[in-house]
């Protein structure tokens, strides 16, 4: 499924979570519990993408957060899953700083050695990596790129909302996203096609996480 799919799929459960988001703030722990297994399969991939096995517990820090501050929350669906990644994002980038390292590059040579034959179609090699391989392989993107990347295609926001947890304009998320997606193309060992086919099948593979 490509980027614009990943995108409808994510809205497709906005009006469930943010019906569970309301019930949870009048004191709802089910409901609450619904929201989280919405929100977290998308935000473990994103965190992935920023932390690599750190991510589980980067996730729990934010989801005490998340509890902690739920009252404070105003918004539908779409809101929440954009204000709970910008928790994720902000106790992701303490990890960082607490480690004193940047995101590394998971990608070896090896995984573009496994990868088939050049007679394959891009979406057969992408298709050919895991989604861990995959997102380890987003983490060795310039930090811009690979977050616009996991916000768009993993965690499933638009342009603008992915815009927000960033505090950049649409517009240079979209251009970096794009990016992103040409340069996993490439890290994969794929070419030849054009963008749109490159991009696309990129999308599809980082989307097996939701």
């Amino acid at each position: 499924m490509g980027q614009v799919g990943q995108t409808r799929r994510a809205a497709t459960y906005d009006e469930e979570l943010g019906a569970a988001v309301s019930r949870a703030q009048g004191g709802d722990e089910a409901a609450f519990a619904m929201a989280y297994r919405i929100v977290q399969p998308a935000l473990l991939g994103y965190l992935h993408g920023l932390v690599g096995r750190d991510a589980e517990d980067v996730a729990s820090d934010a989801w005490l957060e998340i509890a902690r501050d739920l009252g404070r929350f105003k918004g539908d669906g779409a809101g929440f899953r954009g204000w709970t990644t910008t928790i994720a994002r902000h106790r992701a980038l303490d990890h960082l700083r607490r480690q004193r390292v940047r995101p590394r590059a998971g990608g070896t040579e090896q995984d573009v050695l496994n990868l088939p034959g050049p007679h394959n179609t891009h979406d057969q090699a992408l298709e050919s990596l895991s989604t861990e391989q995959a997102l380890e392989l987003v983490r060795g993107l310039p930090r811009d790129q690979a977050e616009a990347v996991l916000l768009r295609v993993v965690v499933g926001l638009d342009a603008p909302a992915a815009a927000r947890v960033l505090g950049k304009r649409p517009g240079a998320v979209r251009t970096a996203a794009h990016r992103g997606l040409k340069g996993l193309a490439r890290r994969l060992g794929v070419g030849g096609e054009a963008d749109e086919g490159v991009t696309d099948g990129a999308s599809r593979t980082l989307g097996k996480s939701k």
